[in-house]
């Protein structure tokens, strides 16, 4: 059983950055494919993007490329989403989860919000 925290979510301005954290308690994280989700009110969860276990492959959805960053250290049992030049329509619940190879993320963390004021 892989258990996820979140952390780093807060009220930023638009045009600001803020890191997200997400640390699991699997000894074995470095074999897990890590994503970052985001659900806003009334709207269904959608995949921010993703990571696999080595950390040398990464992907986005269109709307944060070039914005949002995801690295991971797995010595840390750690991943991050690093988000920059933040907007409202980026204000949300976000989650991380974990998967193995190229089954469903069956593991997720409780949630962080990040809130952007225009």
């Amino acid at each position: 059983q892989v258990k996820l925290v979140e952390s780093g979510g807060g009220l930023v301005q638009a045009g600001g950055s803020l890191r997200l954290s997400c640390a699991a308690s699997e000894r074995f994280f470095s074999s897990y494919s890590m994503g970052w989700f985001r659900q806003a009110p009334g709207k269904d969860r959608e995949l921010v993007g993703s990571i696999n276990w080595r950390g040398d492959s990464t992907s986005y959805v269109e709307s944060v490329k070039g914005r949002f960053t995801i690295s991971r250290d797995n010595a840390k049992n750690t991943v991050y989403l690093q988000m920059n030049s933040l907007k409202p329509e980026d204000t949300a619940v976000y989650y991380c989860a974990a998967r193995l190879g190229a089954h469903e993320y069956g593991f997720w963390g409780q949630g962080t919000q990040v809130t952007v004021s225009s």
